[in-house]
């Protein structure tokens, strides 16, 4: 067990029971002031953000990995992601002992802790990287066979290479965005139920969310050399929550015979904290059984799959309340996150700082576990009811979709936060 993770840490910080923020899980996310003032790279512990910017400033990362560089003085995390491992290791541990509750240096120093612990509400948190790159994996098997059985043969719903390769698809990092933004229906061409091959032109009328879990990288690789399947972990800073959404008419249309392209470039919302590998290490379990046996430069070893609780809640317009429709489990996963990566460069593809890598939509067995409308509504065919007499099959104009993640020990929970956003309407587009 790592020191950050033990359970007996305790902070001078009061930390409410199930907060997704003990000392034990110390995300990394950036923030602004809401008042303004620039942005500044933090972690969170309870109700509060911590201004590592300032810590920095104040000569407080003086180890060897840290004590020649600011990295902490930029507004994206993308520098510190690349320093590795252990920059990584040595920048928590020193956070993990200024918080400490038996540790007098913040707890004690009345001005200092005014200047670096801000209460959360003060603060709007912003996109913690840069995205250079993104992909999009496939990785629930669940999901697929779901998908397959809607629109293929129920009998063969997996396509024959899906339990080889981790099957994926480069995304739009352009439009990738933090919780909390708000998002428009998309417009694009729409193949009508009665025609077989004339599209029209419209607002989607078949928006979707889509459950995922990220991970971001850091150092990255020399094109052509690809990253080694043991190595991987040593690449890859942390998970987010991700809300991946999708416009379902437009994706039915257009992805024969490449794929998708327009149906989800339009947003990919993530969650504002950076959960480290580090933190998440009392999660990780054996991952489900492979067959047929994956080719050897994606036999993963150790435990690479994680146990952390998933849910979906929506709220519409006319709703006092949010109301939870699905609640599923990154354990879901059939591909690993060392799996994705290596075969994301086993071709010599490089990856950088902070590249996004989804897995995929996270679907479990249970029908309460299907993590996309799409599968909750079986395509539309099983509304979701809900207590006011309103029914959904796919996503309506001011419906509010919010997931949220965490992991649980006995003494302590590791969260995500949530991520946030709403469907407004399309906007109006003059076509000539």
């Amino acid at each position: 067990m790592l020191p950050t993770n033990d359970p007996q840490l305790t902070s001078f910080i009061e930390i409410q029971d199930q907060s997704h923020f003990p000392i034990q899980n110390l995300p990394y996310g950036v923030a602004q002031p809401v008042d303004g003032g620039p942005s500044f790279i933090c972690t969170a512990i309870g109700e509060f953000v911590v201004n590592l910017a300032e810590l920095e400033n104040r000569g407080f990362f003086d180890g060897p990995e840290l004590q020649e560089v600011t990295v902490f003085q930029e507004q994206r995390l993308n520098s510190f992601v690349a320093l590795g491992p252990a920059a990584w290791t040595e920048a928590r541990s020193k956070i993990s002992h200024l918080l400490r509750s038996d540790t007098a240096t913040l707890r004690d120093n009345h001005e200092l802790r005014e200047e670096v612990l801000i209460p959360m509400r003060e603060v709007t948190m912003k996109l913690p990287v840069d995205v250079g790159d993104y992909t999009d994996f496939y990785s629930s098997e669940q999901h697929a066979t779901n998908v397959g059985s809607m629109f293929r043969d129920p009998e063969n719903a997996l396509k024959p290479n899906w339990k080889h390769l981790p099957v994926g698809y480069h995304g739009r990092a352009s439009s990738i965005v933090v919780s909390g933004t708000d998002i428009h229906r998309p417009q694009g061409q729409i193949l009508p139920p009665d025609s077989d091959d004339t599209p029209v032109f419209g607002a989607s009328k078949l928006c979707d969310f889509e459950l995922e879990m990220g991970f971001l990288t850091g150092p990255g690789n020399e094109i052509g050399q690809p990253i080694p399947i043991e190595q991987a972990q040593e690449h890859i800073f942390g998970m987010v929550l991700v809300n991946d959404w999708s416009a379902r008419d437009i994706q039915k249309w257009e992805y024969q015979p490449l794929g998708p392209f327009l149906a989800k470039n339009w947003a990919t919302s993530i969650s504002p904290w950076i959960v480290t590998l580090d933190a998440l290490e009392p999660f990780r379990i054996a991952g489900p059984r492979q067959n047929p046996e994956p080719l050897p430069y994606l036999q993963s070893r150790g435990k690479w799959t994680f146990d952390i609780d998933l849910e979906v809640h929506l709220q519409a317009p006319d709703m006092a309340e949010s109301h939870q429709i699905c609640k599923s489990n990154a354990k879901n996963l059939y591909w690993n996150i060392c799996q994705q990566l290596a075969h994301q460069t086993i071709t010599g593809c490089n990856v950088r700082p902070g590249d996004l890598y989804a897995s995929g939509t996270i679907s479990g067995s249970d029908p309460d576990s299907y993590g996309s409308m799409l599968e909750l509504s079986w395509k539309g065919e099983k509304p979701l009811k809900f207590p006011n007499g309103e029914e959904r099959t796919f996503l309506q104009d001011g419906d509010r979709i919010t997931m949220t993640a965490y992991a649980d020990t006995e003494d302590y929970r590791i969260g995500f936060g949530e991520v946030t956003g709403k469907i407004l309407p399309a906007r109006d587009i003059a076509m000539s």
